[in-house]
């Protein structure tokens, strides 16, 4: 089941990632400088189809903090791609 594509109520993900073991990720990119709730609106739907399946999820985003937006939701910079250390170190709870 992708959700590359939006679903009924417009809902989409940009970017489904599947590790071989079966466990999903999701990716949807913004710019803007702004992470906002309604930003993981596929993530949330993503992720409550498949339970414990779903790996977690990620809003790229133009700002500069990582933030957690609930259980294995976060934003997290564009700048912070290309970073040695994990952008877990720099999360701000939300």
């Amino acid at each position: 089941m992708a959700m590359d594509a939006p679903d009924r109520g417009g809902a989409e993900v940009d970017l489904v990632l599947e590790s071989r073991s079966g466990l999903i990720a999701g990716l949807e990119i913004k710019a803007s400088s702004t992470a906002r709730a309604e930003d993981f609106r596929g993530l949330r739907i993503l992720a409550d189809r498949l339970g414990d399946q779903f790996a977690g999820g990620a809003v790229i985003y133009t700002g500069h903090e990582t933030v957690a937006f609930g259980e294995r939701l976060a934003a997290i910079p564009m700048s912070a791609l290309g970073r040695s250390s994990s952008p877990s170190e720099d999360v701000v709870p939300s």
